[in-house]
């Protein structure tokens, strides 16, 4: 029996995995190979992705999926035709860490150092490079600067002057430039070229975050990737031309239905204005919606219709295909060509195995970091009833909904003042509910990667993509179908 044959009208929860003889010698996430594909041209450390949702990914949640070996993907959940919010997310995550800054905030020498505190403070930056009319390194100036000191004094009165200043010519690897701040007990290191114009700084903060977090998703210039959502009508042209120019990583074009007429349209133009930027497209379901995204041209595909926790399509529409079977259908369809990205389903640590296994390189994840400090929103006391002391206690909620849900259409698009038909005639697909406000994302991260190296462990394998090998190799030795008592049995706590 084919596996497509084994899977069919199955989801997550209809599968146990065999155990198999362990070789792995330890499960710490540090020691396992958890690599993946997210596009054909970026791979992520971690196979995790944080959903394009507008109460689960922005700046916050981003910068932490990075670090930890992950991406985020930015929302596009803003208002209609502003695209400057949603740029802006992707610039705090761009600029939150380098390896060489190569495009240091520079200021005059005669500014005042209120406009440097109003630089810094806009830029979010605790440094910046002073440079003279003509464009060349005249000093440093830091926070510890301008502290308490008037803002009318000039720049060049409180700034580190250039012959004061251990600067390199030329560029240099992390490493050289660490061994040459410890020799001469400097925080900052600028670069320069021969005629001594800056062609980027380096700084201990960000050498310090380099070995905090090793296996941080990074661009060739130190900094963490971030994705970002577009639509395929509407101002997504536009949109995409400044997120790339913020520093966008890929580009998600993120539509219910990806295997439509828009989707062909939009990723025709994209394709057209942008060349190869990788582009991540979706969503769908079959293995024709494969095969018509990547003919496209997209560099990886998002598998799911209706799966996810915040989504009624299913309930809505009556269309849709069991998430496994989706997997399984899309991953023959694709035959490793670009990586499949499984968006939806996961509602415990032990899916995440089974989607990577099924077909997805990587999966996408929204509900599971619902309710975190790092997701948007604010944070409201609601009362709630103690079942064992019939008292009344006010927790923290957070908003958690889909993003074809009510709420989501009428503040994207705008719709404040609508009456309640006009928003019930939208045909919304998705739920707004309140859940529980918890810790950060981190903590809920590092506990997913314990648990799929324990899978890995369970499964007789020492990395990923070993696992992955053998189950492809004999899916039955792995595969066991449960009944309605094994599902209880295994899931119902």
């Amino acid at each position: 029996m084919s596996l497509l044959e084994l899977v069919r009208g199955c989801t997550f929860d209809d599968f146990l995995l065999a155990p198999q003889l362990g070789e792995l010698p330890s499960r710490n996430p540090a020691l396992v190979d958890l690599s993946a594909p997210f596009t054909t041209g970026i791979r992520l450390q971690r196979p995790l992705v944080s959903a394009n949702m507008d109460t689960v990914t922005r700046a916050a949640m981003a910068i932490v999926m990075a670090e930890e070996g992950g991406i985020g993907v930015i929302d596009r959940g803003f208002r209609s035709g502003v695209i400057e919010p949603q740029v802006s997310e992707v610039a705090k995550v761009k600029r939150t860490q380098h390896g060489v800054v190569a495009d240091p905030r520079s200021i005059a020498p005669s500014a005042t150092v209120g406009e440097a505190r109003q630089l810094m403070h806009a830029a979010r930056v605790g440094t910046l490079v002073v440079t003279a009319p003509d464009g060349r390194l005249a000093g440093l100036l830091t926070e510890r600067d301008v502290r308490f000191v008037g803002e009318r004094l000039r720049v060049d009165e409180r700034m580190t002057p250039r012959e004061r200043l251990i600067v390199h010519r030329g560029s240099l690897g992390l490493p050289e430039a660490e061994q040459l701040m410890v020799a001469h007990k400097i925080k900052k290191l600028p670069l320069v070229d021969d005629d001594d114009r800056v062609i980027g700084l380096i700084t201990s903060r960000d050498l310090i975050k380099h070995r905090e977090h090793p296996f941080a998703t990074r661009d060739a210039l130190g900094r963490l990737r971030v994705a970002a959502a577009i639509g395929a009508t509407g101002d997504y042209l536009e949109r995409a031309a400044e997120l790339l120019r913020a520093g966008a990583d890929a580009l998600v074009i993120d539509i219910a239905h990806g295997h439509s007429r828009v989707m062909e349209r939009a990723m025709r133009a994209v394709r057209a204005r942008f060349g190869d930027v990788p582009l991540v497209a979706g969503n769908v379901a079959t293995a024709e919606g494969v095969r018509f995204l990547i003919e496209l041209g997209a560099d990886a595909v998002k598998v799911g219709i209706g799966p996810g926790g915040g989504c009624t399509t299913r309930l809505a529409t009556n269309f849709g295909v069991p998430q496994v079977e989706a997997l399984v259908r899309c991953a023959e369809a694709a035959s490793g060509r670009v990586p499949l990205i499984a968006d939806g389903g996961v509602r415990r640590d032990g899916a995440i195995v089974l989607a990577l296994l099924f077909g997805g390189s990587t999966v996408m994840l929204g509900s599971a970091f619902a309710g975190t400090l790092e997701t948007p929103g604010e944070t409201v006391l609601k009362p709630v009833l103690m079942p064992e002391s019939q008292k009344m206690v006010r927790v923290p909620f957070k908003v958690f909904r889909g993003m074809a849900s009510v709420g989501a259409v009428r503040d994207r698009l705008d719709l404040e003042d609508a009456d309640p038909d006009e928003l019930e005639a939208l045909g919304a697909e998705g739920l707004e509910v309140s859940v529980p406000a918890r810790g950060s994302a981190r903590g809920v991260i590092q506990n997913m990667l314990r648990h799929l190296c324990s899978a890995i462990s369970y499964g007789g394998a020492r990395s990923l993509d070993e696992l992955r090998r053998a189950f492809a190799a004999d899916p039955g030795r792995f595969l066991i179908r449960l009944s309605a008592a094994a599902r209880a049995e295994s899931f119902q706590r």
